[in-house]
């Protein structure tokens, strides 16, 4: 029998090219986003049912899951919409703080708390989140993002403990930088002139990173989330990209806060 996977943020992206890989896989996908009608190729695809749905509501969430519940026995659960949101504190409003959070953080809480009794009831199940390797290091100017996708990796490590008592697995992908759109559809910004001068020295470093030679495509990252969904392994936490794996190994070998300090000479002392 097909296994079914239930997916947020599925309209583009890596969302959608998930939601393609395991439709190729023989897998039953229902691929949820905000507005169904952007997406009139995957409605092409036999195994794929689309659901609206806005992960900052509650009702929804609650609704969509019991929908897709009473459609197929969900087998995973892939907690992927979420976008970025970049600029000093000082320039966010609170309106643009609160979206952030509720998308990217409560949003995934929200998802996963609905389809928790289901699968404790069966005894079975994985839930699957989009993190970033913005949630295992930072950079400047990018404090509420980070607040979301560290908090995120710190409540799924929390999480295991008690899902896996209830035979329900809960997984990490934590990407590095992809080539989509992100910065034109998923990229929110916030700025203040105090902050300006900062902020071209942090985007000349960053385009002095050359991110673009070590990015991932949407297909690569959702080949490790296809590996996650299917490798039977106790693994949490799947750094997904040849730029995420490198910081990150770099971060575990220099310690903490010598790291730290050599991200600031990056940004600040060249």
């Amino acid at each position: 029998m097909s296994k079914t996977i239930f997916i947020t943020g599925a309209s583009s992206g890596l969302g959608k090219a998930t939601t393609t890989l395991f439709a190729s896989k023989g897998w039953n996908v229902i691929a949820t986003m905000r507005n169904v009608g952007n997406v009139p190729d995957l409605l092409a695809i036999p195994n794929v049912t689309l659901m609206q749905l806005d992960v900052t509501n509650l009702a929804q969430i609650q609704s969509v899951a019991a929908r897709a519940i009473e459609l197929a026995s969900v087998d995973v659960v892939f907690n992927n919409a979420g976008y970025g949101l970049k600029g000093p504190l000082e320039g966010i409003t609170d309106d643009q703080l609160v979206q952030q959070i509720n998308t990217n953080l409560l949003g995934v809480i929200r998802v996963t708390k609905a389809f928790t009794p289901f699968f404790r009831s069966k005894g079975n199940g994985l839930f699957i989140t989009t993190t970033s390797i913005g949630g295992l290091v930072t950079v400047p100017l990018n404090s509420a993002y980070h607040a979301t996708k560290w908090a995120l990796e710190g409540w799924a490590e929390s999480m295991a403990f008690e899902l896996n008592q209830m035979g329900i697995d809960i997984k990490t992908v934590s990407p590095g930088f992809i080539n989509t759109d992100f910065a034109g559809r998923s990229l929110d910004t916030a700025s203040h002139p105090a902050y300006d001068a900062m902020a071209q020295k942090v985007a000349a470093a960053m385009k002095g990173a050359g991110q673009a030679a070590t990015a991932s495509t949407a297909e690569q990252i959702a080949e490790v989330v296809f590996e996650a969904a299917t490798d039977g392994k106790k693994i949490l936490r799947y750094i997904a990209g040849q730029d995420a794996k490198a910081i990150y190994a770099q971060r575990l070998a220099a310690g903490d806060e010598a790291f730290r300090n050599g991200m600031r000479a990056r940004f600040f002392e060249n």
